[in-house]
């Protein structure tokens, strides 16, 4: 298990492409206890939140599509995608080489434990859900 500040730290840097790739800015982390993490990432048009509740080892990343540059209701399936609905679908829609390159890219991380793995295992997905993003037409 990794406490709050380990988990901000691990988040920065599994999905540093958010901002290196993508201009996304880092608007806020959140540590509340032992209890729920959060680190959030927003540009002009998206905000993307990677969340963790500890005591039920739930891991969630919500990609929240932004209306006027604020965030929708989140009951709105529409404006708010949670990336694990769409995993299937990016894994069936991703090349062989692009699912290449995505895993070359994330050679560099190393994830020991279980939660790191968990984290790791979603940059990879987001990474690859925002490169089909347009192509998939989901939104």
């Amino acid at each position: 298990m990794i406490d709050g500040k380990e988990y901000v730290k691990t988040v920065k840097e599994y999905f540093s492409f958010l901002e290196t790739e993508y201009n996304m800015d880092l608007s806020e982390e959140v540590v509340n206890g032992s209890f729920y993490y959060d680190v959030s990432y927003k540009d002009k048009e998206h905000a993307i939140s990677v969340s963790y509740e500890n005591a039920e080892d739930y891991l969630q990343v919500i990609i929240f599509i932004l209306h006027n540059g604020k965030l929708p209701n989140y009951d709105d399936k529409t404006k708010t995608l949670h990336l694990n609905r769409f995993n299937s679908k990016i894994l069936s829609t991703a090349s062989k080489s692009d699912l290449s390159l995505n895993n070359e890219y994330f050679l560099k991380f190393e994830s020991e434990d279980g939660l790191k793995r968990k984290l790791l295992k979603s940059a990879k997905e987001l990474r690859l859900f925002l490169k089909y993003f347009n192509d998939l037409n989901m939104v």
